[in-house]
């Protein structure tokens, strides 16, 4: 058991490793909470497939992929921003447009370049394995600054996602809050991608955000627990990765889905193993747990059954 814990430590690939999704998996642990709860889910997978037309067209100029995919990711954000203001243009109506266009632009970049195969696998399934101290220098300052604004910013947006009428009126620029959390996730995208793969990125921002969902009503644990859940996922997936020979970021994926799974099952109050109990026991009303020191309007995260 030692020898597993530690062998992958001896080598200076995977210490990187290690640390790099340590830094990812704080930032989409957190980033995620926000998309959960507003119900970002499908504007979060536009994005990441939105940004694919730009980390392909970067490499084809030669330029660093980050600056390609976060112009093209901050577009998306923009334009999908602006359709939705339309009345007569919903908001999924707005992303299926936005994403499917610039994921089309990729694809046709893609099928410009013949020789483009075994690069565009690596966009598509990242390489975690082969990331460089600069890069992890870079990922650091980014995830700092998201992580930041998400913490700085974290009570506004969830009463936005709660009920943007009353954002609203409290004076809160709400177009613009929803924005910036866009641009926040595009951000934590373009970041994660070199690592993750442009199809993984998902797993990390929303599935730990979505078992933290399950496990608590409050919002600094569900922020904390994502968080944990994100980088412990991602910790034990490179483990497998290295002692299995298996794909790290596919191995990262499967982890994460695992403990949303647990959690799904075992939640002390919302699990399936906890309600059939409690239907056992006749008991079908519904439990909240809540600290009587911490209350506030946009601190308790309620149910959504």
């Amino acid at each position: 058991m030692i020898e597993f814990l530690t062998d992958p430590w001896t080598f200076a690939f995977m210490q990187r490793a290690f640390l790099e999704i340590t830094i990812i998996g704080l930032a989409t642990g957190l980033i995620g909470c926000f998309v959960v709860l507003q119900g970002m889910a499908f504007i979060g997978d536009a994005l990441i497939h939105a940004v694919f037309p730009g980390v392909v067209l970067a490499t084809i100029l030669g330029y660093d992929i980050m600056l390609g995919a976060f112009i093209f990711g901050g577009a998306t954000a923009l334009a999908i921003g602006l359709a939705s203001r339309n009345r007569r243009v919903s908001h999924d109506a707005a992303i299926g447009v936005v994403f499917a266009a610039f994921f089309a632009l990729g694809i046709v970049l893609v099928s410009a370049r013949r020789s483009f195969t075994g690069e565009v696998s690596s966009l598509l399934f990242g390489n975690i394995l082969a990331i460089s101290e600069r890069g992890i220098v870079i990922t650091a300052i980014l995830a700092l600054a998201v992580i930041a604004c998400g913490l700085l910013f974290k009570r506004i947006f969830v009463l936005i996602a709660f009920d943007r009428t009353l954002a609203a009126s409290a004076g809160y620029p709400v177009f613009r809050l929803e924005l910036l959390l866009l641009l926040l996730v595009t951000l934590t995208v373009v970041f994660s991608l070199q690592a993750i793969g442009n199809l993984l990125v998902l797993s990390l921002l929303i599935t730990p955000a979505a078992a933290a969902r399950v496990l608590t009503d409050r919002l600094n644990r569900m922020l904390l627990l994502s968080m944990l859940i994100s980088t412990g996922s991602g910790i034990v997936g490179l483990y497998i990765s290295f002692h299995w020979d298996l794909s790290a970021s596919g191995s990262i994926a499967l982890s994460t889905t695992v403990v949303f799974l647990a959690a799904l099952a075992l939640a002390p109050q919302h699990g399936y193993v906890s309600r059939i109990l409690q239907a056992r026991r006749g008991e079908h009303h519904e439990h909240h747990f809540h600290e009587p020191h911490e209350h506030s309007d946009v601190e308790g995260l309620g149910t959504r059954d």
